[in-house]
């Protein structure tokens, strides 16, 4: 009867125990603050950080656009890749430049045919239009449009009269 108020406490204790290690950690993390990061309020605006003080944070949102933001509104300081892939839109590749793959599939087969090679070949092209619409339409198909061309005509049905 005592073992489940004992599981309770010993779970409660364990949950507040990991949202202060979290707090802390987050506290940490504000007061490394260091002026050029790149930081992401709480509210998702992305900005570099000008100048830190004791409570507040100043930082630069765009050209001439300087904000004051309490070091609680920082949610996360990103890296200088992940700031400038969000903010900017550039990829830092770390792979060199020779493993770009190229825009056509030509240097991919490894033989330097020309482009025109299903043109250069023995086979017959093949034609995948339809012969048999592309010619005149019979009677059925003409009869269809007519009658699909005109309005239907009704008497209103038994509720409207």
């Amino acid at each position: 009867m005592l073992l489940p108020f004992i599981v309770l406490i010993g779970a409660m204790f364990l949950m507040t125990r990991s949202a202060k290690r979290k707090q802390q950690q987050a506290q940490q993390m504000r007061n490394e603050l260091q002026p050029g990061s790149g930081i992401r309020t709480i509210g998702g605006m992305y900005a570099t950080v000008k100048e830190v003080n004791d409570d507040t944070v100043l930082v630069d949102a765009g050209p001439g656009v300087e904000l004051l933001f309490a070091k609680n509104a920082i949610g996360a300081v990103l890296s200088d890749d992940e700031y400038n892939r969000i903010v900017h839109g550039v990829e830092h590749d770390l792979k060199s430049d020779s493993d770009v793959v190229p825009d056509d599939a030509s240097s991919l087969t490894g033989a330097d045919e020309p482009a025109d090679a299903a043109a250069a070949s023995d086979a017959p092209a093949v034609d995948l239009g339809k012969e048999d619409e592309a010619e005149e339409p019979s009677d059925d198909t003409e009869a269809k449009a007519t009658a699909d061309a005109e309005p239907k005509k009704t008497d209103g049905g038994a509720e409207a009269k």
